[in-house]
């Protein structure tokens, strides 16, 4: 006799099998059909947990992205910003980051996942590594106070995922991380008064 799962452990299970679809077909060849088999569980269930396709696509992504934030510490405002657009590089040119641009390219006919990708993505969580890494800067003298501000924060990542979006690119060449940190970030921080 098998035992039946609930709760946490079978939402462990959905999650985990929604995340093999994505890896596997990517966002547009995940089905709830073919997450349910994979899960040996049915639609209904999925459905009760996430009312549609794109907010399990997004719960599945989380789940692949369950890792811990990069909060480099160099020492100096130059280095932290390079090796955090590195990080961001190297997982965005990865087959997870393929997954989320899968998700990214698939918003554009499913407006309601680009909303969650909004409300649940680790934009949050990013942008508050990157103000936590102005706002050390500015302790050590490297940056003036004015410019631990979210829009600030907020620019390399910025500047980064339009190199993806618009570019196409599979990866972002390491000479345009830089100018991005050069030509563009420390101008700012060392500019705001």
């Amino acid at each position: 006799m098998t035992t039946r799962r609930r709760g946490e452990e079978l939402e462990q299970a959905i999650l985990h099998a929604a995340a093999q679809e994505l890896r596997e077909s990517g966002y547009a060849g995940m089905t709830m059909d073919r997450v349910a088999a994979r899960a040996g569980t049915n639609k209904n269930t999925i459905y009760r947990r996430w009312p549609h396709r794109a907010a399990l696509g997004i719960a599945a992504y989380r789940h692949l992205s369950d890792t811990a934030m990069p909060h480099p510490d160099t020492g100096t405002l130059r280095g932290d910003a390079l090796e955090m657009l590195r990080q961001a590089n190297r997982t965005w040119s990865s087959p997870h980051g393929a997954i989320l641009r899968g998700l990214l390219a698939a918003a554009a006919d499913e407006p309601e996942l680009l909303t969650l990708m909004r409300e649940r993505s680790g934009a949050d969580t990013m942008d508050l590594a990157w103000q936590a890494m102005i706002d050390r800067a500015v302790t050590r003298g490297e940056a003036p106070a004015a410019a631990a501000h979210p829009r600030v924060a907020s620019t390399p990542m910025m500047l980064l995922r339009a190199e993806y979006a618009i570019r196409g690119t599979p990866s972002v060449p390491d000479e345009v991380l830089t100018e991005i940190v050069d030509e563009v970030f420390l101008p700012l921080v060392r500019g705001r008064t």
